[in-house]
């Protein structure tokens, strides 16, 4: 029975969660027309080398040996795959000149049942504790039914052993993509062997000697001591070296083919790299970049008769003991970042950032925005991402304006605007508010704070591509979760470089496909812990609860949906296991970060304290009558007489005002009579000037007043003019003279044409951006929108 026909049967035997899980490992959504509710497709498209290497992204370093172990067996048993020939190329020109091509050579994919190897053989190399190994491979279907006394793996894993066991590629490949036959001879008289009659020839008789282990074994035998030490390092670490040996010609324009690689005339000056390449053993494969092929790896490395298994993570360390504030250190930090959210929010909403013409926040804009919070700008960039990620803040572009010509008007430059979530975002409590803030972090495609180009500008409101950094924050925080209970790496900060890559080594076991493709993990994990420390998921180089609660997030799969996010508002329904992870989160946060205050310290010296983080009804009463002057464990704000008039200016009454802020007094205590009397006497000023619809006519009953007014040198813009002892005119407009009166220090109010005063409210744009349901998500590396279970649904029914 061929691979593909047991693999159909065995997935129509799955259960409906079984075979969603296993859809949702491979990304695949149900689309359609696509075909792939046919049983028999599915299983072809399973076993295609794409949905296999996406199934091996999630796999541990136990899990890997296996499949590892497994296709090194299957090697010893039926021999290595043969490497065909697949026909000349066509010649391209040089100089006005055909350029002979040689045939090209690939690895055939073989059906997997015929590489099949006893399952006894291989429990015996690498011992009984590999069974459950074995059966969560299966589960993943990366060993292929029907997992009885024979083992078969996806094609693409015979295809690319050399990868798994660290080796090169094939040599034919390397040879072919690499030399003309001017270099291909250069080997073969190295090698000693006779004048083939064409390239290709050669090339087949140097593949054919090399690839004899017993002799690639006898020649190396005889090599000087400085080669058999570069050859130890090609065979116990990566497989390629940098090296001077070759000169690549420039690539041919005009047939798209590459630039062939020569000798470099004099040698490279190292005699041992020199050696290997003129031989065949060293083949260039990039520029100034060669490759150790996969046969000269293959014979010359010792296949351990029984492997040590990894089936253990290890533990990062060392890991002294907490110290006795880091449980507090948490629970500042994510008071702290929903304190300087909200504030970083409130600012984007009274003055809306403008959006490059390349995307992203002018760098301009994001030091205003840091230095109106009192935060610096790599955490403020933080914010907005996070913000924008999780559908609190969205570009807006407005409707064009009309034009009486026929070339229409430019579109208006987007803006960043609150959506309406950030109105029900901002009334929660701070507990809350955090839920959707962490739950993006944990499954964004991107660690915003790392910028890898160091010529580039760091700029706010990227765009997520990167997937493999969900892989990496997982494994680092699941690496974190061995520490034994009450002692961490450290502060981020004080983290070496050591340290880091001890982290990394031990965060790469339970990940390693995923990670080996990210080019710098050292700094993306320093990076990472930065900003777990920033939201309180980890403290001094532990997990917090609310980091545990995060790794169970993430284990649920929440970084499988993005850009639609468990926990920012789509619904949970039909995924259990998301919303109970939502749940733990939501409990962690709610008992780290302490209950909202809804009172507050009023001082003689006109401040007011909140020691701690305020409810919305008391952020938003302070916020209307005194001016924020510092974050932290406490805020402090400060009542003026301008702050006070900005209250009576949106319809505040005297009385009422101090009402409220009597109601809001810790204790119970009265006001302070400074206080009381600021509110007072700026009430009595209120309101002495009336500025009246007519554009515009100002008018007072204090008469003195109406002719200082007239005189004023700071109101000569308005061309006031006076036309009865207690009026004026304007030139200007409203709105341009409540602006010019109360900066020359006065204190209007807007009067309508009925006598009663108009209460100003600034309009409140914003942009309309909702957030995806979950199965209505696109998904990185998946073409369209669909859902797994909808996919399983439809191959059982």
């Amino acid at each position: 029975m061929t691979s593909a026909r047991a693999l159909k049967t065995w997935l129509t035997s799955r259960t409906p969660a079984q075979l969603t899980e296993l859809l949702e490992q491979r990304q695949l959504p149900y689309t359609a027309g696509a075909g792939l509710e046919d049983p028999a497709r599915l299983a072809e498209h399973l076993l295609t080398a794409n949905s296999a290497l996406l199934g091996m992204i999630s796999i541990d370093q136990a899990e890997l040996q296996a499949l590892t172990a497994t296709v090194e067996l299957a090697e010893e048993l039926h021999g290595p795959l043969p490497v065909q020939a697949t026909g000349a190329a066509p010649a391209g020109f040089t100089g006005g000149r055909p350029s002979y091509r040689p045939a090209g050579y690939a690895v055939r994919p073989p059906d997997p049942a015929e590489r099949a190897v006893p399952r006894a053989k291989l429990v015996d190399r690498l011992g009984p504790r590999v069974a459950p190994v074995l059966d969560r491979l299966a589960e993943r279907a990366l060993l292929l039914p029907p997992h009885g006394t024979r083992l078969t793996v996806p094609a693409v894993l015979h295809q690319r052993v050399g990868e798994l066991r660290g080796l090169g590629r094939p040599l034919a490949v390397l040879l072919t993509a690499a030399y003309k036959a001017a270099e291909v001879r250069i080997v073969e008289d190295a090698l000693g062997l006779p004048r083939a009659p064409h390239r290709d020839a050669a090339q087949r008789q140097i593949v054919d000697l090399l690839q004899d282990a017993a002799a690639v074994r006898r020649m190396v035998a005889d090599a000087p001591a400085d080669v058999l030490e570069l050859l130890g390092l090609l065979l116990a670490g990566a497989p390629r070296l940098r090296t001077d040996c070759f000169v690549q010609e420039s690539a041919n324009s005009y047939s798209g083919a590459p630039g062939w690689f020569h000798f470099r005339e004099g040698g490279s000056g190292d005699r041992a790299t020199d050696w290997l390449a003129v031989r065949g053993l060293l083949v260039p494969s990039g520029p100034d970049l060669a490759e150790l092929p996969y046969e000269i790896g293959s014979a010359l490395r010792v296949t351990p008769t029984e492997l040590d298994l990894a089936l253990d993570p290890p533990v990062p360390g060392p890991a002294p003991a907490l110290p006795a504030f880091s449980a507090g250190e948490a629970q500042a930090a994510a008071t702290a970042a929903v304190s300087q959210v909200e504030l970083v929010l409130r600012a984007v909403a009274a003055a809306p950032l403008a959006v490059r013409r390349n995307g992203g926040v002018a760098v301009r804009d994001t030091r205003r925005l840091a230095k109106s919070v009192g935060t610096d700008e790599p955490r403020t960039r933080l914010w907005l991402d996070l913000a924008a990620n999780a559908g609190l803040i969205a570009p807006h572009r407005g409707a064009p304006p009309a034009t009486r010509g026929r070339k229409p008007a430019p579109p208006p430059p987007a803006r960043i605007l609150p959506t309406e979530r950030y109105d029900r975002w901002l009334a929660a409590p701070p507990a809350d508010r955090l839920v959707p803030l962490i739950a993006t972090w944990a499954a964004t495609p991107e660690v915003f704070s790392h910028w890898p180009a160091p010529d580039d500008t760091p700029v706010a409101l990227v765009t997520p591509q990167d997937p493999h950094c969900t892989a990496l924050r997982r494994a680092v925080l699941e690496a974190l979760a061995l520490l034994p209970a009450g002692h961490g790496l450290g502060a981020a900060a004080g983290l070496g470089p050591a340290r880091v890559e001890d982290l990394v080594e031990a965060a790469r076991w339970h990940l390693p496909v995923a990670i080996e493709q990210i080019a710098d993990p050292v700094a993306l994990t320093l990076a990472t812990l930065h900003e777990a420390e920033a939201l309180g998921v980890v403290a001094h180089g532990a997990l917090t609860p609310v980091g545990h609660a995060v790794l169970a997030l993430l284990r649920a799969g929440a970084d499988r949906w993005f850009p639609a996010v468990p926990g920012t508002g789509p619904s949970l329904d039909g995924h259990p296991e998301l919303a109970r992870a939502v749940g733990a989160l939501r409990t962690a946060l709610a008992e780290l970060v302490p209950a909202p205050l809804t009172t507050a310290r009023f001082q003689a010296d006109l401040t007011v304290v909140v020691p701690g983080q305020a409810a919305p009804e008391l952020a938003e009463l302070l916020q209307s009558v005194a001016d924020r002057e510092s974050d932290g464990h406490a805020v402090v704000w400060r009542i003026g007489a301008a702050s006070v008039r900005r209250a009576l200016d949106a319809g505040a009454d005297a009385a009422d005002l101090l009402a409220r802020l009597t109601e809001a007094s810790e204790g119970a205590l009265p006001l302070p009579q400074t206080l009381d009397y600021l509110v007072k006497d700026t009430a009595r000023t209120h309101g002495r000037v009336r500025v009246v619809r007519s554009t515009c006519c100002l008018r007072s009953d204090d008469e003195a007043l109406v002719l200082e007014l007239s005189k004023a040198r700071a109101l000569a813009g308005l061309g006031l003019r006076r036309i009865a002892p207690t009026v004026l005119i304007s030139t200007a407009s409203p709105a341009d003279t409540l602006t010019a009166l109360r900066r020359a220090g006065y204190a209007p109010v807007l009067e309508a044409e009925t006598g009663t005063t108009v209460v100003e409210r600034a309009p409140e744009e914003r942009a309309a951006a909702e957030l995806p349901e979950l199965d209505a998500a696109r998904r990185h590396l998946v073409p369209g929108p669909g859902s797994p279970a909808a996919l399983a649904a439809a191959v059982l029914g």
